[in-house]
């Protein structure tokens, strides 16, 4: 029987036969196998197991904890300095000490560049794409928290065009020291790229910068103001052709050391600009430790008193730096009312928003309507209706957008011109903004003109006119029109005219957008000038309501002197440079919409040459 029972396992029966073949033994070891196999003794070994693992771990556990409790004292944080995240997502401003060892991460950083793709991989998770033809030309630059690896910046400068470098090089500029910096060129991102901007990247410790050539793909990762982290070089073959992507990899080391805040005062001030600073990047002094710059600002009166009690609506997209400089300027300009500015973002965008809270003033987000255009259309519709009901007393309010400088006497010039808005009912509006105002064709800040035009960019609108003419009328949303183009339209318009300085009050100095690129803001927008003095006085101003000014441009034809039509027009010399003196020009229209000869003159006078603008009659 026992032979029978045995042969069940024939398996246990020919090992125990291999080492001694022998049938007691293998009784023996059947016996030891069954018993150790039973599930009493089975389970007995595993809680054995189980208890000695929860041992040792607990032993780890204190010794981990009593080190990271010595590494976190030593840095002795500011009273209520605690995070309110318990990953301790802050941004490194000022601690400078050494990681611990047993604290350190590395996480690994990928980096493609080629002809239509850029992309960027921190631990094979995606933290910028750009994928597509014709689309994000030139360098993309991301800047990462050294602590937490959070995107803080996403920016792309086309270096094919000019002055995006110097663009790119005072963005750097801004950046916190110690933040992780990646590079990558998309399509091409040498052809307008200086010695200046290769010797800046050079020194940030690239190996190939200086010596980027035409469709060549590079990709760089660093420290800034920090060590070269690695870098990736693809050179093209031919001009023809681009160069073969380039792939990066590195490893980052975080440092891991809880940053001490800067040391500045437990104000809500304070409060609102730690908030963002360890959030956002590329905002310069508003972030240093050391003296930055403030974010209160104390509001100075006009010349004659007081601020211009009018209601000012900034027209805003996803462009934050763009609407960063903007306010800094306009909340330093006298007579601003700060308490009555209203910042409206075309979608919901978390850092213009966060923009508006850092400098304290109103933000108002929308859900987009309609594209392109018309889109910007909607989006100025929702903007003033939502201003003159937020103000129902406001009988005027002036328009700004995002990407304008104001002058110093911004609120003087309106609070000198809107009496004539309000007198006048052939004006339509009043702007900060001359068409033709370059550097080298306009001269007396105290000058005003009439034109047909309307030129925005800076302008003051009358509630009657918008509430009870324009809203009712307003482009619907499947209309993909200009706004600015509507307004101008004479069935709208009515035959009403804006007033202008010879000298802008506005500068505008945004080269992206729907209707921009860095080539239409230099050949068009970046010659303009801005009229510089703080208290300027307008002259004449009695003399702009309309059967005045009729007199005024009439007087001006009957005593100014006529060139001589025999030259050429173009010619350098054609018109005198004699300051004090008036000129006249005759031209040949075969209809009153004929344009033609004015606009090969404004060609060679260097003026607004796409259409008609800023003329009277």
């Amino acid at each position: 029987m026992a032979l029978n029972q045995d042969v069940r396992m024939p398996k246990l029966v020919n090992i125990c036969s291999r080492c001694v073949p022998h049938v007691s033994c293998h009784r023996t070891r059947m016996v030891y196998l069954r018993k150790f196999l039973s599930r009493k003794h089975f389970m007995k070994i595993c809680k054995a197991l189980l208890l000695s693992t929860l041992v040792v771990s607990l032993i780890v556990n204190i010794s981990f904890v009593m080190d990271t409790d010595g590494v976190f004292g030593s840095l002795q944080l500011p009273r209520g300095s605690e995070s309110k995240d318990k990953n301790v997502q802050q941004s490194l401003h000022s601690y400078h000490g050494n990681p611990t060892p047993s604290l350190v991460r590395t996480v690994k950083v990928e980096v493609v560049s080629s002809k239509q793709l850029v992309a960027v991989k921190v631990d094979d998770t995606s933290i910028h794409t750009s994928d597509g033809l014709d689309i994000d030309r030139g360098i993309h630059i991301v800047v990462l928290n050294q602590v937490n690896m959070n995107v803080m910046a996403v920016r792309v400068f086309d270096t094919y065009q000019k002055q995006e470098d110097e663009n790119m090089i005072n963005f750097l500029a801004d950046v916190t020291p110690g933040r992780i910096l990646i590079f990558a060129i998309k399509d091409e991102g040498t052809f307008n790229l200086q010695e200046k901007s290769r010797s800046f990247l050079a020194d940030m410790g690239s190996e190939f910068a200086p010596i980027l050539h035409w469709r060549d793909m590079w990709a760089f990762v660093c420290i800034h103001k920090g060590k070269r982290l690695g870098e990736a070089f693809k050179e093209s073959e031919d001009l023809s052709v681009w160069a073969e992507p380039a792939y990066l990899s590195v490893n980052v080391t975080l440092t891991t050391a809880i940053d001490a805040k800067c040391p500045w005062p437990a104000t809500a001030e304070n409060e609102r600009r730690r908030v963002f600073c360890n959030k956002y990047e590329g905002y310069g002094s508003i972030c240093r430790c050391d003296r930055p710059d403030p974010i209160h600002f104390n509001v100075t009166p006009l010349a004659n008193g007081g601020i211009l009690d009018v209601p000012v609506t900034v027209i805003a997209s996803n462009r934050p730096a763009y609407l960063y400089r903007m306010l800094r300027r306009l909340l330093v300009t006298p007579g601003v009312p700060v308490n009555k500015i209203s910042v409206f973002i075309d979608g919901y965008h978390d850092e213009p928003l966060a923009v508006t809270r850092l400098l304290n003033v109103r933000g108002v987000q929308h859900a987009p309507l309609s594209q392109k255009n018309a889109r910007i259309s909607q989006h100025y519709k929702f903007s003033l209706t939502e201003t003159f009901n937020t103000f129902p007393d406001a009988q005027h309010i002036i328009i700004l957008e995002e990407d304008l400088d104001v002058s110093p006497d911004f609120f003087l010039y309106f609070q000198q011109t809107m009496p004539l808005l309000v007198k006048d009912p052939t004006l339509y509006c009043v702007s900060a903004w001359n068409d033709q105002g370059y550097e080298h064709s306009c001269q007396d800040e105290r000058l005003l003109y009439r034109i047909e035009t309307m030129p925005g960019l800076g302008w003051m609108l009358k509630r009657s006119l918008f509430m009870d003419e324009l809203l009712p009328q307003w482009p619907s949303a499947d209309k993909l029109w200009d706004w600015d183009m509507w307004m101008r339209n004479n069935g709208i318009r009515k035959s009403r005219e804006c007033i202008i300085p010879d000298v802008s009050r506005t500068y505008h100095f945004g080269a992206k957008g729907l209707n921009v690129n860095p080539h239409f803001q230099e050949s068009y927008f970046s010659k303009h000038k801005l009229q510089s003095k703080p208290d300027v006085k307008l002259k004449d101003v009695d003399k702009i309501t309309s059967e005045n000014y009729e007199v005024l441009v009439r007087d001006l034809i009957k005593s100014a002197k006529v060139l001589d039509h025999s030259k050429n027009p173009c010619d350098e010399h054609f018109i005198p440079d004699y300051n004090d003196e008036t000129f006249v020009l005759y031209i040949k229209m075969k209809t009153p919409q004929d344009y033609e000869t004015w606009k090969q003159l404004a060609r060679c006078y260097k003026l607004w040459d796409l259409d008609v603008r800023g003329f009277h009659k």
